[in-house]
């Protein structure tokens, strides 16, 4: 795959995750070089063990590679210390966990606001009253999580790792947590902050409706991309899932 540096907001270059040594090693990634281009929403997908999770959190800095390089447009991850690193992902880099990792002392507001907080920043009023509107949690500001619905939950999640303008958002299993319907208004949101915000979005999901929504499909399968598709539908996404288990 070519590598096209100034459209990259993230890419992984000749990346490999290995874990033990010899007779038990495993290679979770196994020399992959991919990017992910600046205000494009992917999808990543594969069955259990097949690497999606350890390339997202490689891609983010969550976890090390054990070879190869990740940039986050263009710094080098491998060439920061612990400090910067922590930096880098805190000011570049938004998150969204399916278990929503919302504070339940806090409100939704401040949950919202609370990595500008830690890092002694101020949010860009205009650009937050945006994505607080875009994400519907505008009149519920003042609640905490324990007041607040799991799709609510998980779109003050979504508008935490907007707020301060990352690079990148990847969110892993956005969606696994919550109920059909709700899911599919975060979906839209997802998409909406791809469209109308120019966010880039990296999702990892089990779920073909859910990967419909990108604009790309990386199929993984023991540790290697093994597919690709552009402008995916349910159903072309679930036939490539059938025809590569054949």
């Amino acid at each position: 795959m070519t590598i096209n540096n100034s459209t990259a907001a993230a890419r992984v270059t000749n990346g490999s995750k290995i874990y033990g040594s010899d007779e038990t090693e495993v290679r979770a990634l196994d020399d992959v070089t991919v990017e992910f281009e600046k205000g494009k929403f992917t999808a990543i997908m594969g069955p259990s063990g097949s690497g999606k999770s350890t390339l997202m959190h490689c891609s983010a800095g969550l976890d090390n590679l054990t070879s190869g390089t990740v940039h986050i447009g263009e710094t080098e991850l491998g060439s920061l210390s612990d400090k910067d690193l922590t930096l880098l992902r805190r000011n570049k880099v938004g998150f969204v966990f399916q278990a929503f990792n919302l504070l339940p002392t806090l409100t939704a507001k401040e949950n919202t606001t609370l990595p500008l907080d830690l890092a002694g920043m101020k949010p860009d009023s205009e650009w937050m009253d945006q994505v607080l509107q875009a994400v519907g949690i505008a009149d519920r500001l003042k609640h905490r999580p324990d007041e607040l619905s799991g799709g609510q939950q998980q779109r003050v999640a979504v508008a935490r790792a907007l707020v301060s303008k990352p690079e990148i958002v990847f969110a892993d299993e956005p969606t696994g947590n919550l109920d059909s319907k709700t899911g599919d208004e975060v979906l839209d949101f997802l998409r909406r902050a791809v469209e109308e915000l120019n966010q880039t979005m990296v999702i990892v999901t089990h779920d073909a409706q859910a990967a419909a929504r990108a604009h790309r499909v990386l199929f993984l399968g023991d540790g290697k991309i093994v597919d690709e598709m552009t402008d995916p539908t349910a159903d072309r996404i679930l036939d490539n899932i059938k025809n590569s288990s054949n």
